[in-house]
Formats: C-alpha cells, structure tokens, sequence
C-alpha cells in the first residue's frame, strides 16, 4: 500500500515495536528489521490519515499567522527571562540553555537539566515562547508527557491545546517550501 500523497522514510532498527512519527511533514517508518512496512502502513491507514489531514489544516492556518522580527539579543534576553521566571514558579534550577537551530522540535531539556532552544523560536509570538520553556522546565518536574505533567501545563495553559496547535502552524510557516513538497501540496 502506498500513500501518494504523502513521503515516507523507513528506519530498520533494533527495536521491540514498529513506530510512526511524523516529522515536519514526512512520515518516518521505524521498525524491526522483521517487520513489513506495507503492513505498518497499511494497519495505521486511519492515524496517518488524521495526520496528514491535520497538517494540512495547520499549513493553510500559517498563512493567518505572521512572523515576528526580533532580533537574536532580544530573542535570547526573552529566552533567559521567561527561563528563570518559570523555572523559579516550577522551583527547578536549569542548568545551562543552549540556542541552536534544531530540526523537528522547538526545544528540548536533557537529563542534565539544559534546555536547548531552537533559534527558529525567535520567530514566535511571545506567549508561544513563553509555552515552550515552561514546557520543557515542566519536564523537569516530570520527565514524561504524562497526566501528571499535563495537568501542570493545563494549570498554567488551560487552553494548551490551542497553542500546541499555533504551534504547528508557525512551524508550517517557517518551513512552509519544504513542507508543501513533502505533503504533495501545491
């Protein structure tokens, strides 16, 4: 089975189960080296189609969205703010934070307690920005993306979904030419 209207990459790995993940745009097949991807494809036809669906309706919203132009000082001096703001109301220490332009994600936060924030954010509206560090400061209470963790972001966001969904479309945005071609959507 073939999706047309979509790219897809396979991983063969050594790993237990087959996974799906979508990354900006193109579906990536991780599975054992056992497994038949027509298969995986073909038994998670429904999900990949939501999935596709939805980034679609995120790449049209983009083009409600607009880019904000700051520049990187002002960028990092927000960056450092919102860093200590959140990471004193979670009363968790970060160790370092790092900027670099990342490929999949907004930011991360490691097992060392740094938090690596991509410098595309630079671009966000500042409550996006806000959203992701406490976000990631969040995985420092909890690692995991559980109720426990969710039930702390929606204390801060109860609207969380709202912004995971901006999210997307201001990644959309930013990769909109690169995003087009790997969605076959012209």
């Amino acid at each position: 089975m073939e999706f047309p209207d979509v790219g897809y990459k396979l991983s063969y790995r050594n790993v237990k189960y087959p996974r799906l993940e979508f990354r900006t745009g193109e579906l990536l097949l991780v599975l054992p080296f056992s497994h038949d991807p027509n298969a995986v494809l073909e038994k998670h036809r429904d999900w990949i189609r939501q999935k596709i669906e939805f980034m679609a309706e995120s790449l049209k919203d983009s083009s409600e969205k607009e880019i904000v132009d700051r520049t990187h000082e002002e960028f990092r001096s927000l960056v450092h703010f919102y860093v200590q703001e959140v990471s004193g109301e979670l009363g968790v220490k970060v160790n370092k934070v790092f900027f670099r332009k990342m490929k999949t994600k907004w930011a991360s936060c490691s097992p060392k307690r740094n938090l690596t924030i991509n410098s595309l954010m630079r671009y966000l509206p500042e409550h996006l920005l806000e959203y992701v560090i406490f976000h990631e400061i969040t995985h420092l209470v909890e690692k995991r993306h559980s109720d426990k963790f969710w039930k702390i972001i929606s204390g801060e966001f109860s609207n969380y979904n709202e912004f995971e969904t901006d999210l997307f479309a201001y990644w959309f945005l930013i990769h909109k030419d690169s995003t087009v071609r790997k969605l076959n959507l012209h």
